[in-house]
């Protein structure tokens, strides 16, 4: 079978940043620990007046094909995912190659073009299709080109407002991937839920709690029918990229995880000395009695030196871009794959043919777990990116100017706000068309 993967990987963020312990807990009158230590944020990314998914989709596009060097007779796939679509009919794939096609010779005629939508978890199906297609040698020796863009905007005042963020990240699928390459198994937890969700609304209706729940159930299901097919230990993976819509919900699904795959390895053994082995249900008359001693173990779990060094292995170097533009839904576990990487260039560490556990999720609900296995390309591939210069360079936004823009992409508002930046060598919405439609041009 050949190595299918994601050989070139680019990021681009909305060009303006709401700083949360500074700027949007002061406005809200409350301790700036709640964002940086509860939620693990630090500042939200949000799209100027003249950008939006497309806008950041197609600039990502760009960079990428510009850095490989590639035409549009290279691509022969272009699939986008979103959960932030304003058209319900016309992929936001077509105005992105609509996008493209103003500046390169040539255009995507022959490349087929769609539009993913299962919440958070599409970009990964993305991944997947696109893979799929090259390894059934439909592609005619072309790649595939994957977004994933969103802006996750709330509703004012909404309990999910601090976790905003806007932006985008594009992947070049192909063979012999310099980046990663996917492995074939995996495994796949789905239940038709309704934690999170937009009936015909922008701004979704979560149930918070039951959302967190539904979340580590999935999870727990796709890793064990994961297992069904791949043997799994706790020092297996580099790096573990979960769905991160905040760093918190890591951190609380982290020990679960390591918990399961600990459980009947020496790992167990040796922590049994410290904390006991893992309860088992057998043990117990009912149910719970065994969830009670399950959370006192896993309570216990996390205070091990063994699991605090594995956590800041393979955990928290996963989760530091999120921190600093907060959620991009689709994009999430992307991020995180992207951060993981990027910590281990910047620190030296050799992951040529290591392995990636990445853990992909998306309301409603689905989780999706499967391997990558990191390819001796990644470095160089990894240092040509621009990701710090990205978020050094946002505009740091007032509390005013939050407010204004934020209504900016509100669809049932009608603002006309100044631009905070200047756009330049890049994409930008430039009005209505006849039809209703959205317009972009390419600003030198």
């Amino acid at each position: 079978m050949k190595d299918v993967g994601i050989d070139a990987v680019e990021f681009r963020s909305g060009k303006l940043k709401l700083d949360l312990p500074g700027t949007f807990a002061e406005v809200k009158d409350e301790d700036p620990a709640k964002y940086t230590k509860g939620l693990g944020l630090h500042a939200s990314s949000f799209p100027d007046a003249y950008e939006d998914i497309v806008t950041m989709a197609a600039n990502a596009s760009k960079r990428l094909m510009d850095r490989k060097g590639l035409e549009p007779d290279d691509i022969g796939r272009i699939d986008v995912a979103t959960e932030s679509a304003f058209d319900h009919s016309k992929p936001v794939s077509t105005y992105v190659a609509g996008c493209l096609e103003q500046v390169y010779d040539g255009d995507f005629r022959h490349a087929n073009k769609g539009e993913r939508k299962f919440a958070c978890i599409a970009g990964t199906q993305s991944v997947d299709d696109a893979v799929n297609w090259i390894a059934a040698d439909k592609n005619r020796g072309r790649a595939a080109i994957v977004i994933s863009t969103d802006t996750a905007l709330y509703e004012r005042g909404d309990s999910g407002e601090a976790t905003q963020g806007a932006g985008a990240v594009a992947m070049l699928i192909d063979e012999d991937p310099d980046l990663v390459t996917i492995e074939p198994e995996q495994g796949i937890g789905s239940v038709d839920e309704t934690d999170f969700l937009k009936p015909n609304q922008q701004f979704p209706s979560v149930d918070g709690k039951r959302s967190m729940q539904v979340y580590l159930m999935r999870m727990r299901e796709a890793l064990e029918d994961y297992e069904t097919q791949v043997e799994t230990h706790p020092d297996d993976f580099a790096f573990i990229p979960f769905h991160t819509p905040f760093p918190g919900m890591v951190r609380k699904a982290a020990p679960l995880g390591y918990r399961h795959v600990a459980r009947g390895t020496e790992v167990e053994d040796e922590l049994a000395e410290e904390i006991g082995r893992q309860p088992r249900p057998e043990a117990f008359d009912d149910d719970e009695a065994y969830r009670e001693a399950l959370k006192e173990y896993t309570d216990k779990l996390t205070e091990t030196e063994r699991y605090q060094e594995w956590y800041s292995r393979a955990i928290e170097p996963t989760l530091d871009i999120s921190s600093r533009v907060g959620n991009w839904y689709t994009s999430s576990v992307h991020l995180a794959r992207l951060s993981a990487l990027k910590h281990a260039r910047e620190n030296g560490i050799d992951l040529d043919h290591e392995r990636l556990l990445v853990g992909s999720y998306g309301s409603g609900a689905q989780a999706e777990i499967h391997g990558e296995t990191v390819q001796p390309g990644w470095e160089d591939e990894i240092a040509q990116l621009n990701v710090d210069d990205q978020l050094v360079e946002r505009y740091d936004l007032s509390w005013e100017e939050y407010e204004q823009i934020h209504d900016v992409h509100n669809h049932e508002e009608s603002v006309d706000v100044d631009p905070l930046t200047a756009p330049e060598k890049e994409f930008v919405f430039d009005g209505w068309g006849r039809m209703g439609e959205r317009k972009y041009t390419y600003v030198e």
